[in-house]
């Protein structure tokens, strides 16, 4: 897997508590290590002020080795100097060892003083700059931001997540270090610290993108992987609330809406904070899978979550076809009717179903004494197609009218009214085929 610097020029993190100066001098008992321990200090500190970072290493080592336990400043000013001398040497290897010192410093720093907390994602955020590009230390990077969570519970700087996310990635493609679950672990940690600072009213806009483009780049998320590896995980613990949201987003954003894992997920999302959104997919999933009885209360509860009239709508003609399919026809024409009554858009859907319905009327209605009065559910769905605008609807049943003769043998007449009854009970006019 090709490794792209995606973090060039977005980091510009502000590296504090590198100089503050330091109450609690421990100076050598012995008057002659005393001098040479104040000359030291007094050299290395001048060297530093002036830039000198090489010459300044020389001092500095001495008192870390000899005073290791003078005062806390050599600690919080020995990661400039040897950083500062890590940036001016040429020599590869040489450079190396100061890098590898100023890691070194953090660590006796946290022997003599114990308190990580003010440092710890300093140390992260100097060893990814070192070894970023280092499949073999990479993975040092990555313990020092697993160090920097689990001493803070957090990163207090969002602009690290990008920091550490690469390095993540890096280390998966040089070195397989993580599982996909790994991984997406923690990408959505990572994204969580995100979310809250951004509800703080912090932007992270840059962070965010980074974090995008790499779990896009790691091309770990398909289809298949959400059903065949999130799913079962789901279904070992159906109250893993986090996990269900993890699914649906990726469903959603993966286009997996027809598997089996989107749907518990929408289920277990839906039941405990349902919204119109989450109660109208859900119902409209059982209905591809002609799941009707399901989808029925799923659907009148979404009718109380609808805030307007269009959404109302919406419901009401999904209700209306649930009715239908499970031969409720009267309550499937009032639903339809009432969609058409909210949103004035639904009319040509909502009389095409009716049409529909009272197409297939013929048999639950008809008495067998008069073809006047039982072809008339096929004047009613003429009159409901006509309604909708439904041309082809219209001539389907205009095709089932009754024909002149057999009006007339009835002694009936075109333009008199006729009741349909049954459950149609529509009044219409009467009209022939012919």
């Amino acid at each position: 897997m090709k490794v792209k610097n995606v973090l060039a020029g977005l980091l510009t993190l502000a590296v504090v508590g590198l100089a503050q100066a330091q109450d609690g001098w421990n100076w050598p008992s012995d008057p002659s290590v005393e001098a040479k321990a104040r000359e030291l200090n007094a050299a290395y500190v001048d060297y530093m002020k002036s830039e000198q970072f090489v010459e300044a290493t020389k001092p500095l080592h001495w008192l870390l080795t000899n005073v290791p336990g003078l005062n806390e400043s050599i600690y919080i000013n020995g990661i400039t100097v040897y950083d500062g001398a890590a940036k001016i040497t040429s020599d590869e290897a040489q450079k190396r060892v100061y890098q590898d010192s100023v890691m070194t410093i953090f660590d006796h720093r946290k022997e003599k003083y114990d308190n990580e907390v003010k440092w710890i994602e300093n140390k992260a955020y100097y060893a990814y700059n070192y070894y970023v590009n280092d499949r073999n230390r990479v993975g040092d990077i990555v313990n020092a931001f697993d160090r920097a969570m689990e001493v803070n519970g957090t990163l207090n700087t969002p602009g690290l997540t990008a920091a550490y996310f690469n390095a993540v990635y890096r280390h998966n493609a040089y070195n397989s270090a993580f599982t996909k679950i790994e991984l997406l672990e923690r990408f959505e940690t990572l994204n969580k610290i995100l979310d809250n600072a951004e509800a703080e009213g912090k932007d992270v806009a840059a962070p965010r993108s980074t974090l995008e483009q790499l779990i896009v780049a790691m091309e770990l998320i398909d289809c298949d992987f959400i059903e065949n590896t999130l799913g079962p995980k789901l279904t070992a613990d159906p109250t893993d609330l986090m996990l269900a949201q993890q699914i649906f987003k990726y469903s959603v954003q993966y286009k997996c809406l027809n598997s089996n894992s989107f749907l518990q997920a929408l289920e277990i999302i839906d039941s405990d904070n349902p919204t119109f959104s989450t109660s109208q997919v859900r119902a409209m999933r059982y209905m591809s899978n002609r799941d009707y009885e399901k989808a029925q209360p799923v659907l009148e509860k979404a009718l109380t979550l609808a805030e307007s009239d269009k959404q109302k709508a919406d419901v009401q003609m999904d209700l209306a076809k649930v009715h239908a399919q499970l031969g409720r026809k009267s309550a499937a024409r009032s639903a339809a009717q009432e969609a058409a009554r909210l949103d004035s858009e639904k009319t040509a859907d909502a009389y095409s179903l009716i049409g529909y319905l009272y197409l297939g009327a013929f048999n639950d209605c008809k008495g067998g004494e008069s073809r006047a009065k039982d072809y008339s559910v096929f004047i009613a769905a003429y009159n409901a197609f006509q309604r909708a605008g439904n041309n082809e609807g219209m001539r389907d049943a205009r095709a089932r009218f009754p024909s002149k003769e057999e009006l007339f043998t009835e002694g009936k007449m075109v333009g008199e009214s006729i009741n349909t009854g049954c459950w149609v009970g529509e009044t219409v006019t009467l009209a022939t085929r012919d």
